[in-house]
């Protein structure tokens, strides 16, 4: 029984890790949106995974000895070519969609569509401008427990607007899925909460998870006035939000 748990944990480990990362990992048999929403509690557990690649990268740039500012891009830039732009392509839609259409329809269209407009373009520079500028303002010290808790604790918000808000679209992965499980999202954030307070303690850990948690809600109230619910793109562009704040809180604790 105990095996046959510690598999199935490890089978979603790797499914959240496939669906949210570049890694090469092999999983038997088609994933199913179902699976990828039921593995939506190990999310926090890819965001370990990506700060621990960035963290790689930025310290072997500050042995080399160059400046705080390109250990800030390489560490970026490592953590974007592991997860694929994932989370920066929802960005980047949402900003066109919602800067873009006048009505709901035109939004979601606007969206859907694979080409980059001003909008877009111009949340890209400012979300890499935010994060390049907070990493280097940070001690060296500090840089792998902020990366840990922005990227961690950003990831477990993902499964929470399910609970806040309908999905925008008949189709798509949100609404292919089901609507994860509570004990899921409530796994998710738990966990994400045990990274921020184990990287900042217990009144910072704290503050950490509250602003990610405004962050979240916000996000999905205002793809609810625009849109009528969340998309796929609406949850990376919450993702993003919450790195950079928790990032710039960062930089606020420790500077």
């Amino acid at each position: 029984m105990i095996g046959g748990l510690f598999q199935r944990l490890w089978r979603d480990c790797k499914i959240a890790h496939v669906f949210l990362t570049r890694l090469p990992l092999r999983v038997e048999g088609t994933i199913a949106p179902q699976q990828v929403i039921g593995a939506a509690w190990a999310y926090p557990l890819v965001g370990v995974s990506v700060a621990l690649v960035a963290a790689a990268a930025y310290f072997l740039c500050h042995w080399l000895g160059l400046p705080d500012t390109l250990c800030a891009i390489a560490a970026l830039a490592a953590s974007i070519v592991f997860t694929g732009c994932f989370h920066e392509d929802g960005l980047a839609d949402t900003a066109d969609g919602f800067g873009g259409g006048w009505t709901a329809e035109r939004k979601l269209e606007i969206m859907r569509d694979s080409r980059l407009g001003s909008y877009g373009g111009a949340a890209l520079i400012l979300s890499i401008v935010a994060r390049v500028a907070a990493l280097a303002a940070l001690p060296a010290l500090v840089v792998l427990p902020a990366l840990l808790v922005a990227h961690g604790l950003s990831r477990a918000l993902l499964p929470l607007p399910s609970f806040i808000a309908d999905t925008a679209r008949l189709d798509g992965m949100a609404a292919e899925a089901s609507r994860p499980k509570r004990r899921t999202a409530i796994l998710a954030l738990a966990i994400g909460t045990l990274i921020a307070l184990f990287c900042l303690g217990l009144i910072d850990g704290l503050v950490a998870v509250a602003l990610a948690l405004v962050i979240a809600w916000l996000m999905t109230r205002l793809a609810r006035a625009q849109i009528g619910g969340y998309t796929g793109d609406v949850l990376g562009a919450t993702q993003q939000l919450a790195e950079i704040l928790l990032l710039c809180f960062a930089v606020a604790l420790f500077t």
